[in-house]
Parts: structure tokens; sequence; C-alpha cells
């Protein structure tokens, strides 16, 4: 295989692709095994018939052009490499000569990463936060597990701070209804800070059967700037109101929550749980604050097709965000006080940081030759169909070429990842992981 490259842009090249003998002798071969898992030979079970047989019952047409489709295919990868080039994206595909067992001759069109310079990737500043679990964190567990197991008694009475209330609410400002600002058969527990200042006050000492006029105001930084520092009125009714009951701590709450004995074995285990997560998020953010200290330090320039391709990914995960939560995009944003400019500024910075990410690791990889192999991706593709096994649409795209080059890609970069994490492991971290490993036995005599 020999490779010519013409420059059409600064981001856009030509690959001319000359194809010899041999590499058609092996895409026949590879064509013909494609072809006979579709045919039926007397005497043989469906894909069972040796080579020879198969290739008699073909057509020269069918085993031509499977031939030239896995030619190109096969050898495209390699194309690229051999022109030293990172395609982004493979626009078009023309085969301009084939002769069959001789050669053949096609052009690929595609969208090139830039040059990218890595800065020392092994010496970058990130550091590992801290992996710990207050007395503080777990104390806020069992608060919350006490809340879970706390038991509600309809009373008749006036309602107290720490009272479940049922309210029927609609917000008026100058008399006029807002969006957002109304509710029926809400639960409310008074006291958890669920309202905004004032609100959950003003049902303090009402019992069922109230109906009443609730005056607040609404603070300066509310994210509603149509609302922010505005009075409003609440047209209020308490419905129902429950007196909460929560469960002493102690060692009985202990037991009810599994395994444990006493307070001590239950706390133990939310500080080792708490840990654990800690020791994730903490893992997480350190391969971010690694690829972000990386791009610092490199020289790497966002192609405009990349950062608009990751402007309508963000913008399509927001219309996706806002729908679910019963508003258009234009809602969202009035909601939150910004103009579809400034969203757009920030989406932009966003857009393009994740561009020089996954360029500069893209580089890494190619340069220390990391790479998942194709054994790697049949085993997590065969792990995904296990998952997906009840979706016939999850298990037919999981067949699509471009999802398994997608699943190779993600592969990638998280070896890519763990790479760039074990670069930048203090020495004294990575000693004391080479002596972890077991001695080698020596033979006995």
């Amino acid at each position: 295989m020999k490779t010519t490259t013409k420059n059409l842009s600064d981001t856009k090249v030509e690959v001319k692709v000359v194809l010899d003998s041999d590499d058609l002798k092996t895409a026949r071969a590879k064509a013909i095994a494609n072809l006979a898992k579709d045919v039926k030979l007397q005497g043989f079970r469906k894909g069972k018939a040796p080579a020879s047989m198969v290739e008699k019952s073909l057509s020269p047409n069918d085993i031509a052009s499977e031939t030239i489709d896995v030619a190109v295919r096969t050898t495209m990868p390699a194309a690229f490499d051999q022109a030293k080039l990172a395609p982004i994206a493979i626009e078009k595909v023309n085969v301009t000569k084939y002769v069959p067992d001789e050669s053949a001759e096609y052009t690929a069109n595609a969208d090139i990463l830039p040059e990218v310079k890595l800065g020392d990737y092994k010496k970058l500043k990130a550091k590992m936060d801290k992996v710990e679990a207050s007395a503080a964190d777990v104390q806020e567990i069992i608060d919350n597990i006490i809340d879970a197991y706390a038991e509600k008694k309809v009373v008749k009475k006036a309602a107290a701070n720490g009272d479940e209330v049922i309210i029927d609410f609609v917000g008026k400002k100058d008399g006029v209804e807002f969006a957002g600002g109304s509710a029926k058969d809400h639960h409310l527990v008074l006291g958890s800070g669920q309202f905004i200042p004032g609100f959950e006050e003003g049902i303090i000492g009402h019992e069922a059967g109230d109906k009443f006029d609730l005056e607040v105001t609404f603070p300066k930084d509310y994210p509603e700037k149509s609302l922010a520092g505005q009075k409003a009125v609440f047209e209020t009714l308490v419905k129902q109101v429950n007196e909460v009951v929560k469960p002493t701590e102690g060692d009985d709450l202990a037991k009810k929550c599994g395994n444990f004995k006493n307070m001590d074995e239950l706390r133990a285990d939310i500080k080792k749980n708490l840990e654990a997560q800690n020791a994730h998020k903490a893992a997480e953010k350190y391969r971010d604050d690694l690829v972000n200290e990386l791009v610092k330090v490199s020289k790497v320039a966002a192609p405009e097709i990349l950062i608009n391709d990751q402007l309508r990914f963000i913008k399509d995960d927001m219309n996706r965000n806002a729908m679910s939560h019963g508003m258009t995009f234009e809602q969202y944003l009035e909601r939150v006080g910004q103009s579809e400019e400034e969203w757009e500024k920030q989406a932009r910075e966003l857009a393009e940081a994740r561009v020089k990410a996954s360029l500069v690791l893209q580089i890494l990889a190619r340069d220390e030759k990391i790479t998942a192999s194709e054994e790697e991706v049949d085993a997590k593709i065969a792990e995904l169909k296990d998952v997906y096994q009840k979706s016939k649409e999850a298990l037919a795209n999981l067949k699509k070429p471009e999802v398994r080059q997608d699943i190779k890609n993600r592969m990638t970069i998280d070896k890519t990842l763990d790479f760039l994490v074990d670069a930048n492991q203090p020495k004294t971290a990575k000693a004391e992981k080479t002596e972890k490993k077991p001695a080698k036995k020596t033979a006995k005599k």
C-alpha cells in the first residue's frame, strides 16, 4: 500500500491510496469469508461449507464488490497512519481504479486534527484532593436516616416548626398569577428552608382549614429576574398538619439499618462508604484537573468545526433538560435570567475547552501508542449486550461500525487518562506500588 497526501485547507486533506495485489488478496479472502456466512450448500450447515466450495458458488461481481469494500475499510486506518494524519471525520471516499486481484486506487477526504504540541505531561501541577469523611459528614447521613424513619401523625393543632403541612397555594405579583408559583397538595416540612424566607414562617401557627394570604418578598439574588426583590402574595390553604415523630438515635436505630449491633458499627460503615465515594470523586476530579493542566502547558487550537459540534451537543442536552422540567429552552433562559447571547458565550467557552481536552488526549494516545485492542472492544460490546439484552434497538446499534468505533475511542481515552494519572504519581507512590508486587519465586534445587 502506498499513500500520497494533498492539503485541501488547514484542516482538510485528500489522501490517495494505492493498493497492490497482496493487499487485494488479503481483502478477497476476508470478503469470501464474509459472504460465506449467508451461503448454504447441500450437505453443509449455513456458513460452514469450505471456502473453496463457497467461492465457486458466488457471483464474481459479488466477490469483486465485497473485496473492494473490505479493502477500503481495512486499509483506510493504516493509510492515515502511514500519512501521519489523525482524521476527525472522513467525509467522502471515491474508488478511482479497481482491477480485480491486481490493483486498486481510492481517495479519502477528511477533516484532520490541527498540529498539537504537547507540554511535559509527566510534570503537571494538579494535586489529588484529600479523601476524608468528617464526623459532621457522618452525622448528616445519620440525620437523614432518622428523617427517613420518621413517622407522621395527623394532628388537630396549629402547625409548629418541624411539622409537615399539606398545602395548596397560588402566587401572585401585582394581583397577577406568575408561572411556577402555584401547587396543590404540596408536602412541606416547616423549617426545612425549601421555600423563600418568610413563606414557611408565615404558615406556623395556622391549623388545617385555614385559608390566608401570605405576603413575602423574593430575595434580590433570586434566579428569576422578574421576581428578584419583588413583593408577592401567596393565597394559601392549609389542608393538613402532620406531627413528625423521629426515632431516637441509638442502637435500635442501627439495627433497623442492617446487620449492625450498635451505632458505632453503623457510624463506621457510613464513614467507610463516604470515604469510598469521596475517593471516587477525588479521582475523577484529579483526572479532569490533569487534563486541564495539560491543555494549559500545550500548544493546541480548537477547530471551528469541532467547537460547533460540541455546541450542538451542549444545546441538545440543555433542551432535553428543559423539556424534562416542562419548559422550552427559551423559557429556561428566562427562568435563570440569562440572554441567549450570554448563554452562547458560556457554552462556547465550555465547547472550546472540551475540544482542546479531547485533542491533547488524542495526541497523547497517539504518541504513547495507547489504544484499545479489538479483543477489548469485543469484550466491552459483549458486556453491553448483556446490559441491553431486552432492547432490540440498543442491540441493533451495537452492530453498527460507527458505534463500535465510538466505543473503541472512549476506551482509548480512558486508557490515556489512566496513563496520565500514573505518569504524574509522586515517585514515592510509584515505588510503593512496585514494592507491593509479589516477588518471583525461585526454583528449588
